[in-house]
This record gives C-alpha cells, sequence and structure tokens, in this order.
C-alpha cells in the first residue's frame, strides 16, 4: 500500500496554487489576520513573529500594521512557500519584513527576539504542537503576546462543507487518528487552550470569532480555488473518471450557489483565536 504523504510533501506540490490564489486568499481570511493582530497587541514600531506563514500571509498584512519602524519576519516550513513570499515582498517594494524557511519547533533566532507572534491555521499541522509553542514562547520578550488562530468544528465552516460534503460521496474519507495533524485537529474549544497550559502560557484565553469567508469570485472560479489548495483534494480527485469528476463538479458548483451573490460568495464561518502571554 502507498504511505500517505507526509505533510511537508503535501504542502510543497500546494505551494505553486496558494501564489496562484494569493489575492483571492488574502481577502478571504483578512478578519481572522486583523484579529491576530488585535489579540497579539500588535502595534506600531514592534518587531513580531508570523509562524507558518504560507506564502506570506498574514505576514505581509502585519508589515503594514507595524509600520516602517517595525519589523517582521515571516517562517513556513516549506521553501517554496517562503519564495513565495519573498516575491511578493519584493513586489510591494516592503522594507520591513523578512522571511526564513522554518520548523515551528526548530526557530533561527536567539531568545527574547521578538514583541508577538502570530500563527494562522498551522499549529494543527505541528508534529508537536506543544513544543512548537514552547519554541515560539523562547523566542518572544517577556510580556510578549502569542495569538494562534485554529478553525471551529467542521460543520461551522460552509467553506468546507460546500464542498467536502459532495466530495466525501464520491471518495469516503478516510478518518483521521486520534490527535494526528488535520486542519480541525484543535476545533473543539479548550483543546488549544490545554496545549497553551503545557506548554507554560500566562494568561491564556480563546475567544469565538464568528465572520464571513468573502471572495469576489463566481462559483466556478471558487471550485476551482478549493481544488487546486488542497493536495488531498486533487488526489481525491484524480482518483475518479472522467465522468464522475464533472457529475461532482456540477453538484458542488450547485451547491456554492447557494452561498453565492453578484458580489461574489460568502460563507459563514467560525474560528478560534487562542491567546497569551509570555512570563515577564
Amino acid at each position: 500500500m502507498e504511505k500517505k504523504k507526509d505533510t511537508i510533501a503535501q504542502w510543497t506540490e500546494s505551494a505553486p496554487y496558494w501564489e496562484k490564489h494569493r489575492a483571492v486568499v488574502r481577502e478571504m481570511f483578512a478578519p481572522v489576520s486583523e484579529a491576530l493582530i488585535a489579540d497579539a497587541h500588535i502595534a506600531k514600531g514592534q518587531t513580531v513573529l508570523d509562524v507558518a506563514m504560507g506564502p506570506g500571509e498574514p505576514a505581509l498584512t502585519l508589515a503594514d500594521a507595524v509600520g516602517r519602524d517595525g519589523k517582521v519576519v515571516g517562517t513556513d516550513a516549506i521553501a517554496e512557500m517562503v519564495e513565495a513570499a519573498r516575491r511578493e515582498a519584493a513586489r510591494r517594494g516592503l522594507q520591513n519584513a523578512r522571511f526564513e524557511t522554518a520548523v515551528g519547533e526548530k526557530l533561527p533566532f536567539a531568545d527574547n527576539s521578538f514583541d508577538a507572534a502570530v500563527c494562522r491555521f498551522g499549529v494543527m499541522f505541528f508534529p508537536s504542537p506543544v513544543g512548537g509553542v514552547r519554541e515560539i514562547l523562547r523566542v518572544l520578550k517577556p510580556g510578549g503576546r502569542i495569538a494562534l488562530a485554529v478553525w471551529h468544528f467542521v460543520e461551522r465552516n460552509a467553506f468546507f462543507t460546500a464542498v467536502t460534503n459532495v466530495v466525501d460521496r464520491y471518495v469516503p474519507p478516510t478518518p483521521p487518528e486520534p490527535d494526528a495533524p488535520d486542519a480541525f485537529r484543535f476545533a473543539k474549544p479548550g483543546a488549544l487552550l490545554e496545549v497553551f497550559a503545557s506548554a507554560g502560557v500566562k494568561a491564556a484565553s480563546e475567544r469565538l470569532l464568528k465572520f464571513s469567508i468573502r471572495a469576489k469570485a463566481t462559483p466556478e472560479e471558487f471550485w476551482t480555488l478549493r481544488s487546486e489548495l488542497s493536495e488531498s483534494m486533487r488526489a481525491k480527485l484524480a482518483r475518479l473518471s472522467e465522468a464522475k469528476l464533472a457529475e461532482l463538479k456540477r453538484e458542488v458548483i450547485q451547491g456554492i450557489k447557494a452561498y453565492s451573490s453578484g458580489e461574489g460568495v460568502s460563507f459563514p464561518s467560525e474560528v478560534l483565536i487562542v491567546s497569551g502571554e509570555k512570563a515577564g
């Protein structure tokens, strides 16, 4: 039996698609980036770390938040994602952002380097979430803030279910093993708070962010985006015959129309924002 691709391999293959859809993804998840900025208390002039940034978000948004006197460092385990972030920063002429290839559990920075750190939809894929949070704390200054975003329950996020409920009927999924890397690993309220407690985060709190994932896209364009961003989705679709794939696509697009208007698509969504600080 062919072994399931590891997380690094999956994200490496997906990197070109995340760069391709960069502008739409930034628009879709802007409310999450804003929530991380608020809960990490990010302000002008700070030095901020973004862990597992993908092709540059929210790091590039943070560069605007800290201003010319501040500095943002973005990291990702996937070299292709880091290169994509560097290309976009160069295109924008940003002078206050730099990017490094690094896994969350082993950051190439000195102790007490950053005023704040964020991670948007990354900690769920860490081999050791507790180790990753501890490492982020190590590089934070005493009193520095940490804020992480994870998905709430899948059934509360039509961004996923509008597509996966159909795909799963054509290609039945294999349930993930307990605590395996998965987008909904920390969907249960309190789960990531337990990680924070084990890692030594102080004054930790959790809040539910309800918002709409919006994109100026037709149902057909949104289907293309969703089917390309996920390696596991692409692998499932590749198993279908041409006729079955066409049938699935028609069904998914019809379902997406329920969330579509003349202004694009809009999906009700829920995310948990978990934050705290390093002991002073």
